[in-house]
């Protein structure tokens, strides 16, 4: 089935008639008019039952609860891990900065793959890639630190092709209104509860039985996944090309190719730097070299045909919000890595115990997701993200104000219950900003955008909190001073991300008074 992105359902020619046809998406009878006409250009089939939609939903809200699981899995046993391989939990940094790039990155790309070539089909690839490098990770023991960070960058291009695939078919599949608001605030509600399962059961294998089996159980659930999406998920016929646009173009390779270069060479640069420090001189040369692979990719951006950026990502609200997302979220990779290497290496705590100290984000976060839903068309989305990057501040205030030895149910446990408020208000309301401001043909291109921004500021703020934590450690001997330096980096971020969220109240604000 091809469908036509300015085609409204066929209407009588009364005022008070209904639809002739009944509307194709998961939209409940009770959305206002306007869903209901949009729902017109929707794709995705109406459920069979209220037990298919709820399994549709479980499967593709799954492709964030993984990707979160599969961060955690480095995080949490990292002391294991590196002694099963005689180095230190610093020498495995690229463990986590190696899966955020890749996710971060290649996700730049994958949403516009999805567009074309159909997201069902690249949702299903996600899950069977990020099951197979699961596997050869876990497969890695057996080989050296370098196999295990290849195999967590190449896992971290499965969630990649997942995460933009999974937004477009929400976006596809719900016309706008409240029901499309609880679902994509379902959608980032379960990043938490991922984390917190993945880091259980990651710890607790690497501590009672052994580290690997927390890779393989991930890829044989990924694998299962993979068959359910199969399974419940319709499938849509893909729009038919236009005959004069070449497959070149509506990939945008080249923008594709400056675009992810760009990207992979300026993160690089900065989580190499926090290993070897700048004075090697390939640290700068390749950030030099990434910074003129995105000139050229912004040039190109604009002579492409099909763009990987559409020209409405920038105009009204979106600026505003890709750039709080930015801040907060680069400063939630460095709280979440540095509270686990704090109570782990300076306090004493096993990864198990830390991990049962942070378990409780899941009900923190599910909480946020509720009430962000809730606030989504009551409130400003300004007021929402200001709400959000608070929460991300405060959490770094306290982590970077902790004192050594302090009884858990003072700063370790007011970081757990606020800073899944930040995840969850932020990254909902920003993904539902871009999918309604953007047309059904590029729903790929915003869950891509989104999910870049989200995934890439995580590795890029460990790469600037590591560098930071290196030069001032004093090679080494003082890690409390190193891991201080590292989450004051975060404060910024946070700071930065509350002022961009102010500025865009004030804007706000003076645009209502305007109009």
């Amino acid at each position: 089935m091809s469908y036509d992105p300015e085609k409204k359902a066929p209407v009588a020619p009364t005022d008070t008639a209904e639809p002739k046809s009944t509307p194709s998406s998961m939209a409940s009878p009770g959305d206002d008019v306007e869903a209901k006409e949009e729902a017109g250009k929707l794709d995705f089939g109406e459920p069979k039952s209220p037990l298919h939609e709820a399994a549709f939903v479980f499967v593709v809200c799954a492709a964030q609860f993984m990707t979160q699981a599969g961060l955690a899995l480095s995080i949490a046993p990292l002391k294991i891990i590196s002694a099963s391989f005689n180095s230190t939990p610093k020498d495995l940094t690229w463990a986590s900065a190696a899966y955020s790039l890749t996710v971060g990155t290649f996700i730049f790309v994958s949403g516009r793959l999805g567009d074309i070539y159909g997201h069902r089909l690249l949702f299903i690839i996600g899950f069977l890639w990020f099951g197979l490098w699961s596997l050869l990770g876990g497969f890695s023991v057996w080989s050296n630190p370098i196999f295990f960070d290849c195999c967590r960058a190449f896992q971290g291009i499965g969630p990649a092709l997942l995460l933009p695939n999974g937004v477009a078919i929400l976006g596809r599949s719900y016309p706008p209104g409240r029901r499309k608001g609880m679902v994509f605030c379902l959608f980032g509600g379960v990043a938490p509860g991922g984390f917190t399962l993945g880091a259980t059961f990651s710890s607790l294998l690497a501590e009672r039985l052994w580290w690997p089996w927390a890779y393989w159980i991930m890829g044989i659930t990924c694998f299962i996944f993979a068959i359910l999406g199969f399974l419940v998920i319709p499938h849509v016929p893909q729009e038919q090309p236009r005959p004069d646009l070449s497959t070149f173009d509506r990939l945008d390779v080249r923008g594709a190719v400056t675009g992810v270069s760009g990207l992979v060479l300026i993160n690089f640069a900065w989580n190499q730097a926090a290993m070897v420090g700048w004075a090697v001189p390939y640290t700068y040369v390749l950030l030099i070299a990434g910074m003129l692979m995105l000139v050229l990719f912004l040039f190109s951006e604009r002579k492409a045909v099909y763009p990987l950026l559409p020209p409405t990502v920038f105009k009204g609200e979106t600026g505003w919000v890709l750039g709080c997302i930015a801040a907060g979220w680069s400063s939630f990779g460095v709280l979440v890595f540095y509270y686990f290497n704090i109570l782990e290496n300076l306090e004493g705590n096993s990864g198990l115990l830390v991990t049962a100290k942070w378990a409780g984000a899941s009900a923190s976060g599910a909480c946020a997701a509720v009430v962000t839903s809730l606030l989504l068309g009551r409130i400003s989305a300004s007021i929402i993200m200001f709400i959000a990057m608070l929460a991300f501040l405060a959490g770094q205030v306290l982590l970077a104000s902790m004192p050594m030895g302090q009884i858990y149910w003072a700063n370790a446990f007011v970081i757990m219950l606020v800073t899944p408020w930040g995840m969850d208000m932020s990254f909902p309301s920003g993904i539902l900003i871009l999918s309604d401001s953007m047309s059904q043909k590029d729903q790929g291109a915003a869950g891509s955008l989104v999910n870049t921004v989200v995934n890439y500021s995580i590795s890029l703020g460990l790469g600037f909190a590591g560098t930071v934590e290196r030069y001032v450690n004093d090679d080494g001997k003082d890690v409390l001073k190193g891991y201080r330096g590292a989450t004051y980096v975060g404060v910024g971020l946070a700071g930065l991300g509350t002022i961009i969220a102010t500025c865009f109240m004030a804007v706000a604000w003076r645009s209502r008074k305007g109009s």
